[in-house]
């Protein structure tokens, strides 16, 4: 799904030029989940920004589904995101103003997809992630773990390739952050792709493989030995 070659990402200002990333090479193969980890300032972020074309690369080349999207203009990567990914983020970026209904629909308001059609689907992904009894409430009216799981039925209800999440618990407490992370383990079990960045060993042990980042480089990238707590709820883990 995912090829990045010789990718380098260099901020320059007039007096200084800082390498976020160097030389990196990665592979992302379909229906993986990955947990890219590493210290502040190690260049995770930049990284999940170019995967998610919110960012170019200095240089390299970035194949996404096969293709080389290095030519694309900002359009063409703009189509692509809204078609093929999803976003999840630790604030959770809903619209305060809208129900959480309105929240999920939002994406698919920019394609062309019928009202009924964006109805089944806003009510099928509310009910997979265990929220649609919230449907009608606004989103300073749920708790942190509901408010995120709001998240990620908006980035899930346009079916993307790929689900990219940065620092996905961070703002929540340790059982909300555990439900959450148990949620994005079941997706991935079902298909869909996950990348994900966090600075927590406990949730990189969710993923199938960790990528370790330092100064800009990858210093490690191996398979992981997925653990869910067993504590959790069955219907979550």
């Amino acid at each position: 799904m995912i090829k990045i070659t010789n990718l380098s990402r260099i901020f320059r200002t007039l007096d200084l030029e800082t390498a976020a990333l160097s030389n990196i090479n990665l592979t992302v193969s379909e229906g993986e989940f990955v947990a890219i980890m590493g210290p502040s300032g190690c260049g995770k972020s930049t990284l999940l920004s170019i995967l998610g074309m919110l960012d170019s690369p200095s240089t390299g080349c970035f194949e996404f589904s096969g293709s080389n999207i290095a030519s694309y203009n900002e359009k063409q990567l703009a189509q692509l995101r809204k078609a093929s990914i999803g976003f999840v983020f630790q604030s959770f970026n809903l619209i305060d103003e809208l129900t959480v209904y309105e929240n999920v629909e939002l994406p698919l308001q920019y394609q062309k997809i019928s009202k009924n059609e964006r109805k089944k689907r806003v009510e099928d992904i509310l009910k997979r992630v265990g929220i649609d009894h919230r449907a009608d409430h606004l989103p300073q009216q749920l708790s942190g773990g509901q408010q995120q799981r709001v998240a990620v039925a908006r980035a899930l209800v346009i079916n993307p390739k790929l689900i990219l999440a940065d620092e996905p618990t961070g703002n929540l407490d340790s059982k909300n952050g555990d439900e959450v992370m148990a949620m994005l383990r079941e997706l991935n079990k079902e298909g869909t792709t996950v990348i994900m960045v966090t600075h927590s060993e406990k949730e990189g042990n969710y993923a199938d493989r960790l990528v370790r980042l330092l100064d800009g480089q990858i210093m490690l990238d191996k398979a992981s030995q997925v653990t869910i707590p067993s504590d959790l709820p069955s219907e979550v883990a």
